[in-house]
């Protein structure tokens, strides 16, 4: 690799942050051309982002040592503070800022209150008969017991965590890629890097402990468009062991980012509105409508007039001079007798107990819907103090009204794939021939595997599916699918012409002799399966 940077012979080299500021591998880059330095993953420049490592703070050297070398930071997970922190850090300070839309409108978010996980779990991969997708847990521990079940059940699952051998975390990768395992169960160690295009679900069996690891997380879902599902089976357990393991920490700054993040993400799991509203607004980006794609639109709480209640608390936010965090407003706001509260003279202010008649996780509830639809704003640079912004103002006058949801207590949500009016589109199992599919992605598997590449590779689950919607039958149909090139035309457009070709005359005598017109697999008078390579062999011969 050395002699070939040395001879400017690489496109593209990938290096750790500790072997690039090396002494020896920094002379090294002087005496070559380097055209552009890209940090990935910059976030972990920033003590404000979720993954915080102190090696990537160096890297902010690069500009001084290299001025005159373009550089870039990409990340896809970023609220406005870490991205301004990566800018400074990295002396791009006055560097033109690109942020795309975080909206993942094919995935739908469901949250279930943790009761029975095991049962929870085996329920859900039932909506996903022989689709692929990925388990989160947060112990090595907790990996092998879940997926020691879920092969007990009969499911094809495999365990990934730091603690196995090299060769068994290559293994379950590649066959996992290949569409040869279909579950893996994994801790935060999979997924880097994983480029698989057709995982149909993301299942958090234990909670993430920010919201930036689980919007990393849930989007190595659906990645090929198609509807896909994030699952987070949430107990408040979780977050008491999080905290934990976050308090035991010897930095007290990183121990305060950290408790903001975990407490923003238990917010989410308790939220009562849009999830799709609530996890957009904490990267900064507002839905001005309900997602109609989670499983609060789908299967909606009861709601009610909250305007006089949101004017109490955006009222007493502004009284204690938005300089507090939430627990200190809601004390106040329920006339709590603390020292502290005497001490500042809170005790004295308008709001003091305007919200005695109300728990304090009523109000908890009424504040983290406040955040989530832009009427409040928590800053975590600032020891996460509530601050008005300027759609809190037309409420606190009476100029508008406020509805908002009551708390309850959440199961495992039971909606279909599809629903009219939703943001989603047709799910794979919905209104299309499910065995042509199933075909098809068999033959797509076989085919992978003959070229060693994974199987997406060849073909996506989307193009799959407007090939057994579309049923092209000439080369030029098969051009017009969305996915099919010139160059895949050429390497696999005869085998898969043939497989629709081999279908199309296994229909056709059906429907001629009074079978189901379209129907592609079935019993003949329990001859057995009327499809069958030999079948299909025998028709095309025929056909000759």
């Amino acid at each position: 690799m050395l002699r070939a940077l040395r001879a400017e012979a690489l496109d593209l080299l990938y290096v750790t942050p500790e072997r690039l500021l090396s002494a020896g591998f920094l002379e090294l880059l002087d005496d070559v051309t380097v055209a552009l330095f890209a940090i990935d993953e910059a976030h972990c420049v920033s003590q404000w982002g979720h993954d915080f490592r102190p090696e990537y703070v160096e890297l902010g050297r690069l500009r001084g040592h290299f001025p005159d070398v373009p550089l870039v930071g990409l990340t896809a997970t970023a609220d406005d503070q870490t991205r301004s922190d990566v800018r400074e850090r990295l002396g791009l300070a006055s560097a033109p800022l690109y942020v795309a839309g975080f909206d993942r409108p094919n995935i739908r978010y469901l949250v279930a209150e943790k009761n029975k996980p095991q049962v929870q779990l085996a329920g859900f991969l039932e909506k996903w008969p022989g689709e692929a997708g990925i388990v989160y847990c947060l112990s090595r521990k907790r990996v092998e017991e879940v997926a020691g079940r879920l092969r007990s059940a009969g499911i094809e699952a495999a365990a990934y965590h730091a603690g196995l051998p090299a060769q068994e975390r290559t293994r379950v990768q590649e066959a996992f890629q290949r569409d040869e395992l279909r579950v893996v169960v994994a801790t935060v160690a999979f997924g880097m890097g994983i480029d698989k295009s057709n995982v149909r679900f993301v299942v958090h069996h234990d909670m993430p402990k920010s919201l930036e690891s689980y919007y990393q997380e849930t989007g190595r879902a659906g990645r090929d468009g198609l509807p896909a599902e994030a699952l987070l089976l949430f107990g408040l357990q979780d977050a008491v062991v999080a905290r934990s393991l976050i308090e035991s920490g010897e930095n007290p700054e990183q121990i305060r980012v950290d408790l903001h993040k975990l407490n923003a993400m238990v917010g989410f799991a308790e939220s009562l509105g849009c999830r799709r509203r609530a996890l957009l607004g904490y990267f900064g980006e507002t839905l001005r409508h309900d997602c109609g794609n989670c499983d609060v639109c789908l299967d909606p709480p009861e709601f009610y007039d909250a305007t006089e209640e949101a004017q109490k608390a955006l009222s007493c936010v502004y009284r204690v001079g938005q300089r507090f965090g939430l627990m200190h407003v809601i004390d106040v706001l329920r006339g709590a007798d603390s020292a502290r509260i005497r001490s500042l003279g809170h005790q004295r202010l308008s709001t003091y107990g305007l919200g005695a008649d109300r728990s304090k996780d009523h109000w908890a509830g009424v504040f983290r819907q406040l955040i989530h639809r832009g009427y409040l704003y928590q800053d975590i640079a600032r020891y996460s103090v509530l601050t008005l912004t300027a759609e809190a103002w037309p409420l606190l006058r009476g100029e508008v009204s406020l509805t908002l949801a009551r708390p309850r207590v959440r199961a495992l949500p039971k909606v279909s794939r599809k629903k009219e009016g939703s943001r989603s589109v047709p799910a794979v199992a919905g209104g299309l021939d499910r065995e042509l599919f199933d075909r098809l992605r068999s033959l797509r598997r076989r085919l992978a595997e003959e070229q060693g590449v994974p199987a997406y590779v060849v073909f996506s689950d989307a193009t799959l599916e407007e090939m057994t919607m579309r049923r092209p039958r000439t080369e030029a149909e098969l051009l017009a699918v969305n996915g099919v090139g010139e160059k895949k035309l050429e390497r696999y457009g005869s085998a898969f012409l043939e497989a629709l070709r081999a279908e199309d005359q296994v229909t056709r005598p059906l429907a001629e002799t009074g079978g189901r017109e379209g129907l592609a697999f079935g019993l003949d008078e329990g001859r057995g399966p009327l499809w069958s390579e030999a079948a299909a062999s025998e028709l095309r011969e025929r056909e000759r």
